[in-house]
């Protein structure tokens, strides 16, 4: 693999991050194009008077190349910077303190960074400076050295400040294990409720509606709509039944071919529910277990699963592995994937098997022996989701490109 490919697969993994934020001294909008649901503040002074959610947003304290005025660009604009450094610590202190930070390509001697974390630690106390020390960590190029993991301090005007510090040539990795951090909500949608909770509390202006709706689809914050209840909650509207199923009882029924469900029943009331929120749904076993064998007899059907149907390889696995995948594993078999690499990283690698390669039985095996990973809330669950769909497709489906024409 090449280095620009290294980067390009960096890249992606970065893209896909659902991360609390970004700070940026940079002036470029690169940021911006990785994370365009974002809400962008443009120099000190839009931080300052506004009312950041501290998630989903992109704060460049530097001033942006589209906005010359706000650019730190002069000996006077660094001073006058380095000036309003206490009042921006007092906005990013809470991030700082509740989220870990970090650091990608910064130097250790950056004059702006060192100064903004001088700021922040001077008005924290030795407790609350402990845990911040937690949550610092600086991310840089090994330049050809080994990789490394280590603890060392950072010398302040006013005392040392322990931080973590990565050095790799390959970020791949880190990327990985912030992804290991997952919510089922994305950043984007939980700054739009709390924008919108802002302006209720504000305006009292409210709502009489409550509307359910697929997080997808929500591209702005005028279309969250949500009911706030004090108090204590209404009965429960009757039996669901099959509706209160979740994801990892089918991924259960499904590895350990339990065969629990009505099958009928999951693919009319259980699969459009937990569809609202995942594309990953095993779904073959159910087809086929209603009788539906085919592109043609779905369609007879009448079931509106699309979304869950794979007509590429590449629907079950994450294209920014294919260049880790091509100069790690190409060659190895199923079972060599599984004995050599991590569970998170063999995941992957095993939903980049070619059909002929891709042993059903040690699959079936591996995702047995990480059951655990299905389980709600889990965090890395989603290469686990899409490595049990496919073989839930293998096993259980039928050849969609030749049944097109049924």
């Amino acid at each position: 693999m090449t280095f620009v490919d290294g980067l390009a697969a960096e890249i992606e993994a970065l893209r896909n991050l659902n991360i609390e934020g970004i700070i940026t001294t940079n002036w470029d909008n690169f940021a911006e194009l990785l994370y365009p649901d974002y809400r962008v503040y443009v120099g000190q002074d839009e931080l300052l008077f506004s009312n950041p959610q501290s998630i989903g947003e992109i704060y460049k304290i530097h001033g942006g190349a589209d906005r010359p005025h706000s650019l730190v660009l002069t000996a006077s604009d660094y001073s006058e910077f380095k000036g309003k450094n206490p009042y921006l610590a007092s906005k990013l202190i809470t991030l700082f303190v509740e989220h870990p930070m970090v650091f990608i390509g910064y130097s250790l001697t950056d004059k702006n960074i060192r100064a903004l974390l001088h700021a922040v630690a001077s008005v924290l106390n030795q407790d609350k400076l402990d845990k911040l020390s937690e949550n610092l960590v600086f991310v840089q190029r090994a330049h050809g050295e080994e990789p490394s993991y280590a603890k060392t301090v950072m010398a302040l005007e006013d005392g040392n400040l322990p931080i973590t510090i990565i050095r790799s040539d390959d970020l791949l990795p880190v990327y990985e294990a912030l992804d290991a951090v997952k919510r089922k909500i994305p950043a984007r949608i939980l700054r739009y409720c709390k924008e919108q909770l802002y302006e209720l509390v504000k305006t009292s202006d409210v709502s009489n509606k409550m509307h359910v709706v697929d997080a997808n689809t929500i591209k702005k914050k005028e279309d969250v709509e949500f009911v706030i209840g004090v108090g204590v909650a209404a009965e429960r509207a009757g039996a669901i039944g099959y509706k209160a199923i979740n994801a990892y009882d089918l991924f259960e029924d499904i590895i350990l071919e339990k065969n629990l469900f009505d099958a009928n029943c999951i693919l009319r009331d259980t699969v459009p529910i937990l569809g609202m929120s995942s594309n990953f749904i095993p779904i073959f076993k159910y087809l086929r277990d209603s009788g539906v064998e085919n592109q043609k007899s779905y369609r007879a059907s009448g079931l509106k699963l699309e979304k869950h149907l794979p007509y590429t390889q590449e629907h079950y696995f994450t294209p920014a592995f294919k260049g880790a995948f091509a100069r790690d594993a190409i060659g190895l078999t199923a079972i060599q994937i599984v004995e050599q690499f991590p569970p998170p990283r063999a995941a992957n690698y095993l939903a980049m098997l070619k059909k002929k390669d891709f042993d059903a039985a040690v699959v079936r095996e591996f995702l047995q022996s990480n059951l655990n990973m299905f389980k709600p809330k889990t965090a890395n669950a989603t290469p686990f989701r899409k490595l049990a769909c496919m073989y839930d497709f293998y096993v259980n489906g039928w050849d969609l490109k030749k049944s097109k024409a049924d």
